[in-house]
């Protein structure tokens, strides 16, 4: 095996997590392993330099990797998070700035859409304009009943954090994004095989689906490309807090690879997105999810 090549099967531990539990929204310093964001391995080449980008849910799990890439290429970020992610989007915020670049920290729900354009007005004023827009942040609660135990307070949650959120974000970036802009939007695997106790998660990942097709196709005539990430059985603070006990230690090994991703194999994705590498790119969906097929 030459220099630099990895085997995925063995680049970590095939054994499934230990069994843990914890409260939403949960937290990266409480699990066991902790997730590996490409704090020791990521090393940037100038893709993004000189670019703005913002990140909803980029404390931790795929967020925090997609941050610490984009630092690392040479962006300027702003992340949000909720008030109680404090202590993990503080030490998101600290790696990008050892990366050189400035990171501007907005606590906030995005279920209420003033605070949409907030992260937008906050990040224009901060950062100078904005050219990278993800939409990552997501909420699920997995019901072991299935449909009957999803109640109208968590439908409403989920649709507001996932769905939502989406279209007041985007609505509010628009006026500032340019010609060589990019949003990437995060659905999922769930979107195409979706679980039966995740319905109401599914659904709205099936939307964000459609959407970023639908709104790639209204922005490619302005230069604003559209795509999203899909990513499988991924180790991140919702696994431990939003499923049920004895689902942790199975976590991933329905995969071809045999194990759950790590946040730091999800982010070069969002990279290649938001960078000039895929400007013929735009309405797509990569998948990042171990083998698991998606149509």
């Amino acid at each position: 095996m030459s220099d630099g090549q990895i085997d995925p099967t063995q680049r970590y531990p095939q054994e499934a997590p230990p069994e843990q539990k914890q409260e939403p929204p949960g937290e990266d310093w409480a699990m066991e392993p902790m997730p590996d964001h490409g704090e020791q391995t990521y090393r940037g080449s100038g893709k993004l330099d000189g670019r703005r980008a913002v990140i909803t849910g980029g404390d931790s799990g795929i967020g925090r990797a997609v941050a610490i890439a984009f630092a690392r290429e040479g962006a300027d970020v702003l992340i949000n998070y909720l008030d109680a992610e404090e202590d993990d989007a503080a030490e998101t915020a600290r790696l990008i700035r050892d990366a050189g670049r400035t990171a501007v920290t907005v606590p906030g729900d995005v279920r209420d859409e003033g605070m949409c354009q907030g992260i937008i007005d906050t990040a224009v004023a901060e950062l100078g304009g904005l050219d990278i827009l993800v939409v990552n942040a997501a909420y699920q609660m997995e019901q072991q009943g299935g449909l009957a135990d999803i109640s109208t307070e968590q439908l409403k949650r989920v649709f507001e954090t996932n769905v939502y959120a989406l279209f007041w974000l985007c609505k509010a970036a628009l006026p500032h994004l340019q010609g060589g802009a990019s949003i990437i939007t995060t659905s999922s695997i769930e979107a195409y095989e979706p679980a039966p106790g995740l319905l109401d998660y599914a659904a709205s990942k099936a939307a964000i689906r459609n959407f970023t097709q639908g709104l790639a196709l209204a922005l490619a005539p302005e230069g604003i490309r559209v795509n999203t990430v899909a990513p499988g059985p991924i180790w991140t603070p919702l696994i431990p807090s939003t499923m049920p006990r004895g689902h942790v230690a199975r976590f991933g090994r329905n995969t071809a690879i045999g194990r759950a991703g790590q946040p730091a194999e999800v982010a070069p994705a969002y990279v290649y997105l938001a960078s000039a590498d895929s400007s013929y790119v735009t309405g797509e969906r990569i998948g990042v999810a171990g083998g698991r097929l998606m149509p």
